[in-house]
């Protein structure tokens, strides 16, 4: 049997394994493989190996890191039958970061103190190295294995054909797999938390315990993956929110957050760029009406897939809803004139604020709100200017996730099953979209099938400083409005042609987008952002304080956010408190600062105290709000 690996040609003998692969192909990865890959799908090693080209997954690689932490919440759940005999297994996948498992422990309160006997068994089934079997069988034999187990049932009766089951020891579980060789690969482990979770996200279900764990192929990986999440802690958005005084929360008014005048600061900045940004690509804002009629609704489709998640009410015996997105309005705005082709694109860029009936239990923070705002831009294109937009957008969200100081890669959502339009289109659509990428320089992935079915799209996956993921940007090619509304161009023959809709966002969410700010920056905002950017802190009020009042003066004719603290605490409580604040410049006014014109500043974070003259800290703190430097 031929066999391609790293570039090289193999010949091995028919049948062979992926554990006797290994170790003719690359026996320095035996202890460390958890699969293998063939024709992009995944298998266990000790499935036999197809002719062809074939590559080992390792715990490093991302596709081996969510086997092992899939293979683990098997683990745990074996630990927890042991623990907790009677107790029913719902879904337990693999996430970003780890795993999770839904059990029902029929009446058990399981508590974060019960985490180390949970951990205790789990390693004592690591030490037993239990070997993960796959076999395969009937619906009607996957129904008497887990005859006892409700939520099993019920899963199985909507499957078709081959079912997979994994056992591990005594603990039996229906999975496609891959998962690792045995229990002896998951030895760095650690449980974090728990949740209410309701069975199949339903409310009108069950409520199951929901535990959250992760696994990392080293102790170091491990131990660094710990202390990023006691990093996160420290930065949550919604304690910094409080301690900083930046918005709030009200009963009066659940998941619609508040923003304090410090945090209104931050917000208008934000505002403030984006105008900026989209204004030098070429976009005009509009706004467009918060409630507006059932009757748009309807032919926009929301009223029928949407409602639920709608606040609506009526007005002179008519049914309105408050819109819970833009597209709609951007819509009229297009057809409240005739279009000919030469003015397409036409970009309409609005910062919309829409309300959305989201799940009390789902309300996070800035993160999962009812109300925000929306940075919507929605762009009417032909069909032959899709990659040239694309790659205008790119360029756009390029410069500005830059500012922010954040990385992201790009996913392409693919044709989906229930999709409509012309085939010719997907396929120029997603070829366009590919080629965009290319052309800018980005790598992407596909999520093939996940596209909306009216069309492909690109999702940017923002990275912050503690390694997260956010889905923030996307560009979402439609169909399907303009199709609904009758909208239509000129053509260059006098005809009327539909347009293509580019729905686009950057931030996504205003709201969300400063959460994430909040955790990355920990609070401490770069100067161009600090709701407060100087701290002038006179030695003796009495002495320097009329020296201090001209500085304050002259940077707030400048437009610098000064907070002059000339309040009779000693000069090393203001300078804590100012640190405290996350204040970007701390300036200390003292005697010879007052004689010679000068100011000593310090850079919060930073120890070193430097001495300039007023004239040079102005521009020093000008040029850092202008070109919007990340300190």
């Amino acid at each position: 049997m031929n066999i391609i690996y790293e570039g090289k040609p193999f010949e091995l003998e028919e049948g062979i394994i992926g554990f006797q692969a290994l170790k003719v192909l690359d026996p320095e990865k035996k202890k460390t493989a958890l699969a293998f890959k063939q024709e992009g799908k995944l298998f266990d090693l000790s499935e036999p190996l197809k002719e062809g080209e074939v590559a080992f997954v390792t715990g490093e690689d991302p596709e081996g890191f969510e086997i092992m932490n899939h293979s683990c919440s098997h683990l745990m759940a074996q630990a927890l039958m042991h623990l907790y005999p009677g107790c029913h297994f719902g879904f337990g996948p693999a996430i970003e970061e780890g795993f999770y498992y839904d059990v029902d422990f029929n009446g058990t309160v399981l508590r974060d103190t019960d985490f180390p006997a949970i951990e205790a068994e789990m390693k004592k089934l690591v030490k037993e190295a239990i070997p993960y079997r796959r076999k395969e069988v009937s619906q009607e034999e996957a129904l008497e294995i887990f005859k006892d187990n409700p939520y099993k049932v019920e899963h199985i009766k909507e499957l078709e054909g081959t079912i997979s089951v994994y056992e591990q020891g005594d603990f039996k579980d229906l999975c496609r797999g891959p998962h690792v060789p045995n229990t002896s690969y998951l030895k760095h482990f650690k449980l974090l938390s728990l949740a209410g979770a309701y069975w199949r996200g339903d409310s009108k279900n069950k409520m199951l315990t929901r535990i959250y764990a992760t696994c990392y192929p080293s102790e170091e990986a491990l131990k660094e993956h710990l202390e990023i999440l006691e990093r996160r802690k420290a930065n949550d958005h919604r304690r910094l929110g409080k301690e900083l005084g930046l918005f709030m929360l009200s009963d009066y008014a659940p998941g619609m957050p508040f923003f304090l005048p410090k945090g209104q600061i931050v917000y208008n900045q934000l505002i403030s760029y984006w105008r900026e940004i989209h204004a030098r690509y070429g976009y005009e804002e509009i706004t467009t009406p918060t409630m507006m009629s059932r009757e748009l609704w309807e032919t926009s489709g929301h009223w029928d897939h949407y409602k639920d998640n709608m606040y609506t009410t009526k007005v002179d015996e008519t049914d309105y809803a408050i819109k819970p997105m833009n597209c709609p309005g951007a819509i009229l705005v297009y057809q409240n004139a005739i279009h000919s082709y030469r003015e397409l694109p036409l970009r309409y860029g609005e910062l919309g604020h829409v309300h959305r009936h989201e799940a009390s239990g789902a309300l996070n923070g800035l993160f999962r709100v009812r109300a925000f705002t929306q940075d919507d831009a929605h762009i009417m294109i032909r069909r032959d200017q899709i990659e040239e937009e694309v790659k205008n957008i790119m360029k756009l969200m390029d410069e500005a996730y830059d500012v922010f100081g954040l990385t992201y890669r790009i996913v392409l959502s693919t044709r989906p099953d229930d999709y409509i339009g012309e085939i010719e289109f997907w396929n120029q659509s997603e070829a366009a979209l590919a080629a965009a990428c290319k052309d800018s320089g980005h790598d992407f992935e596909i999520n093939p099938g996940d596209g909306a079915f009216y069309g492909p799209k690109l999702d940017f996956k923002l990275k912050d400083s503690m390694g997260r993921t956010w889905q923030c940007g996307t560009i979402q090619l439609d169909v399907n409005l303009p199709h609904r509304f009758g909208c239509f161009y000129i053509d260059e023959n006098g005809e009327k042609v539909e347009p293509v809709m580019l729905h686009r966002v950057v931030f996504g969410s205003v709201e969300r987008f400063l959460g994430i700010l909040i955790e990355n920056y920990g609070g401490a905002f770069p100067t161009w952002l600090a709701p407060t950017q100087v701290a002038l802190l006179p030695v003796n009020a009495e002495v320097h304080g009329d020296y201090a009042k001209k500085v304050e003066k002259e940077l707030k004719d400048l437009g610098v956010r000064v907070l002059l603290d000339d309040s009779n605490e000693k000069l090393g409580y203001r300078l804590r408190n100012a640190q405290v604040n996350k204040i970007p410049f701390s300036l200390v006014i003292g005697d010879k600062e007052k004689e010679l014109g000068q100011v000593t500043y310090r850079v919060y974070g930073q120890k070193d105290q430097i001495t300039v003259s007023l004239d040079e800290f102005k521009a020093l703190i000008l040029s850092s709000i202008k070109e919007k430097r990340r300190y």
